[in-house]
C-alpha cells in the first residue's frame, strides 16, 4: 500500500471528518464565546467594581516611550503602542471567564449526550426483558412439552 493511499484512507476515516468538523465549529464557537465575555460579560462587572475595564487591566513592567510614566498610559494599546512592557491581568481573566463558559457549555453537552445514551441503554435493556405475555406463552409451552414427554 502506498503512502498516498494509506494517508486518504486516514482522512476519509470517520473519526478524522468529525473531529475536523469539530474544530471549526469549535473555533466558531470560542468566538462567540469571547464576545460574549469581552461585550456582554466584563462591562457589567467592570461596572459593579467601579467602572474598571478588565480589558485595560495592566501593570507596567518597562516604561515605554512619551507619555511621560508619571502620567502613566490611558489604555493598553497606548501602553504598548509607547513599547512599554506590560503584565496584562484584564486580558488573563478575560481568558479565564471565556475557558469557564466553554469548559461549562462543553460540559452540558457531554451531560446531555451521556443522558441520551443512558435512555438509548435502558430502552434497550428493556427491549431484552420479555413481556408477561411471553412469560405467560412460555410457561403454557414448556407445560405442553411436558405432558407430551409424558
Amino acid at each position: 500500500m502506498s503512502i498516498a493511499s494509506e494517508f486518504k484512507q486516514f482522512i476519509m476515516r470517520g473519526n478524522v471528518i468529525d473531529l475536523a468538523v469539530g474544530m471549526v465549529v469549535g473555533t466558531a464557537f470560542s468566538g462567540i464565546v469571547k464576545s460574549l465575555v469581552d461585550d456582554v460579560i466584563m462591562p457589567p462587572i467592570g461596572l459593579l467594581i467601579g467602572g474598571v475595564d478588565f480589558s485595560n487591566l495592566f501593570v507596567t513592567l518597562k516604561d515605554g516611550t512619551p507619555p511621560a510614566p508619571e502620567a502613566g498610559y490611558a489604555s493598553l494599546a497606548a501602553a504598548q503602542a509607547a513599547g512599554a512592557v506590560t503584565l496584562n491581568l484584564g486580558l488573563f481573566i478575560n481568558s479565564v471567564i471565556s475557558f469557564l463558559i466553554i469548559a461549562a457549555a462543553i460540559f452540558s453537552v457531554i451531560k446531555a449526550l451521556n443522558a441520551m445514551k443512558r435512555a438509548e441503554e435502558h430502552i434497550e435493556e428493556e427491549a431484552l426483558i420479555p413481556s408477561e405475555e411471553v412469560l405467560l406463552l412460555r410457561e403454557i409451552r414448556d407445560s405442553l412439552n411436558k405432558k407430551q414427554s409424558l
